[in-house]
């Protein structure tokens, strides 16, 4: 928990020099299962991190598996609709407890990603539509990592019901070492004032090889200044062969 707290007085440090006016459509891509469907204006950074996420699943065999993971997810404005990311997760702590054996602990770092999103020019601004194109290296620890390079293909749709609500879809499909997997999910957002907002989603996931997985859950977004966001998510498992609970906090800074 040191590298949380650490890292959360560094982005608050760092949110104090940003300045106070953020671009009129900043939208940050967490939290949630998918992206925001826009870009940073060029030049724009923003710094995304999760302060940390959670995740406890117990199998059929009851092995209890408990993970802590530290997301950051690093963004700029390359040009006009178009941005670069990387991403990585600098700390977990997985503890593994089978029934009637001692727990097993381990630390590490995950993979590391890089990523390039464009948001595509549509005519009516009710709609909005972004793809991201990425590559995750395995540099991780072994309990952390993929084990192979991963290949992923995201796109996100929002439209605009009206100034409070706001639907959206996301899919994406990964490929890489054995593995490959498909994901989408539909999220309902709601904007309560001008600085919180909240969301409700669900996402299906087919991997092959492997059982499907079913999640839903919900978030709340606060904007403390026009360019800092405070986050908390949850999402539950729908069936068997989905993690029990993933949960999250989070703080994301913008700069420019």
């Amino acid at each position: 928990m040191r590298c949380s707290a650490l890292l959360l007085s560094v982005l608050f440090s760092g949110a104090v020099h940003a300045q106070q006016d953020a671009p009129p459509e900043l939208a940050f891509d967490r939290p949630g299962i998918g992206f925001a469907a826009s870009t940073l204006p060029r030049g724009g950074v923003a710094l995304e991190a999760g302060l940390p996420s959670f995740s406890r699943d117990r199998d059929d065999a009851g092995v209890l598996s408990t993970q802590y993971s530290t997301d950051l997810n690093l963004r700029i404005g390359v040009a006009s609709h178009m941005e670069l990311q990387a991403f990585t997760s600098p700390w977990n702590h997985l503890r593994v407890a089978p029934r009637g054996a001692p727990s097993e602990r381990s630390h590490g770092a995950g993979d590391l990603g890089l990523g390039l999103k464009v948001a595509l020019p549509l005519s009516s601004e009710k709609h909005a539509l972004a793809v991201l194109a990425s590559t995750t290296f395995a540099t991780g620890s072994r309990d952390f990592s993929e084990g192979a390079t991963q290949y992923a293909l995201g796109a996100s749709y929002e439209y605009d019901f009206n100034d409070q609500w706001t639907g959206a879809l996301y899919a994406n499909v990964t490929r890489g070492g054995s593995e490959d997997s498909v994901t989408w999910a539909p999220s309902l957002s709601f904007a309560a004032t001008d600085t919180l907002s909240t969301y409700l989603e669900a996402g299906f996931t087919d991997t092959d090889g492997e059982p499907s997985t079913e999640i839903a859950g919900a978030g709340i977004t606060w904007m403390v200044t026009p360019t800092v966001q405070l986050d908390a998510s949850f999402d539950v498992g729908l069936d068997d062969d989905s993690p029990d609970v993933q949960a999250g906090l989070g703080v994301s800074v913008y700069f420019q």
